[in-house]
């Protein structure tokens, strides 16, 4: 395999409604695919740098990006910001300007997009999933509590700790067992979609399944066995709002990746030649 050259870049950008985000920019000597990867809720974009890194150098893609959405660990809202940080805002504002500063490394470039649970529902929610020329989908599924496992844990944590701990402080500490530090508002609004069976489709005011059924791109959806959160049955709650997109989805088992991979461990890089390197053959085609 040939070892392509890589600059790393640490760069803020600005989305429409002028929030500052930050992001980290692996540019390569290839002529592969542009790849933009959006994390799954409360994670940080470092957790993907190796797997950003691996497209770059050894597979010979364009350009990565991975970027911190608003609220969420590098980027935090500065001090003269007024308006309410909402995790729709996310999909609506925050990919979307992630997927406008990549497409400068190389306008018209093919790109290709990855997500991990959340970041499988911004393709759609984003409004741009034309660009996208495959998207691979990890853990990705609805939050609707009754759909996990154990499904009355995810409900204590999410509803019992986390929405009482997000009104009385404003924040949610990582510490409880959800990833980053997250602003109460963006909780608050997770939690509440999280409630009710058909998760956000059930909200008006996100127009969520007209905004799937848009999308006419070629997915890979990955599920992982172990993963208390992605089940079969929340994984089927989501991709049945994609109706239009060609689907392929593939189920791993702790078995044939050598080792527990759960909601988030698919990105870690010990998997890289066990569960990276099929999923990027994908991406490539």
């Amino acid at each position: 395999m040939t070892q392509h050259v890589m600059e790393k870049f640490e760069i803020q950008f600005e989305t429409t409604d002028h929030f500052p985000l930050h992001g980290t920019l692996m540019r390569g000597s290839g002529d592969g695919p542009l790849a933009l990867i959006s994390s799954a809720a409360a994670v940080p974009r470092g957790f993907y740098a190796r797997f950003a890194e691996h497209l770059v150098t050894q597979h010979g893609f364009r350009a990565a990006l991975i970027y911190d959405y608003r609220g969420v660990a590098g980027s935090q809202a500065p001090r003269h910001w007024r308006r309410p940080l909402l995790m729709r805002d996310w999909a609506h504002f925050d990919m979307p300007a992630a997927l406008h500063r990549l497409e400068l490394e190389a306008p018209d470039h093919r790109l290709v997009g990855i997500g991990q649970s959340f970041g499988g529902q911004v393709l759609a929610l984003g409004g741009r999933s034309e660009r996208f020329y495959r998207y691979l989908m990890v853990a990705t599924m609805t939050g609707y509590w009754g759909n996990t496992k154990p499904r009355f844990r995810v409900f204590s944590q999410m509803n019992l700790v986390g929405v009482p701990l997000a009104t009385l402080l404003g924040r949610v500490p990582g510490r409880i067992g959800l990833g980053q530090t997250l602003p109460g508002t963006i909780f608050r609004e997770w939690a509440r979609w999280g409630r009710h069976p058909e998760y956000f489709f059930a909200d008006p005011t996100m127009d969520a399944a007209r905004r799937f059924s848009e999308v006419e791109t070629p997915i890979l959806a990955i599920g992982l066995t172990d993963d208390p959160w992605g089940t079969p049955k929340a994984q089927q709650a989501l991709l049945k709002y994609y109706n239009r997109a060609p689907k392929e989805i593939r189920w791993i088992s702790p078995e044939d990746a050598g080792g527990s991979v759960g909601h988030l461990g698919f990105f870690r890089s010990a998997f890289r030649d066990t569960l990276w390197q099929p999923a990027i053959d994908w991406l490539k085609q």
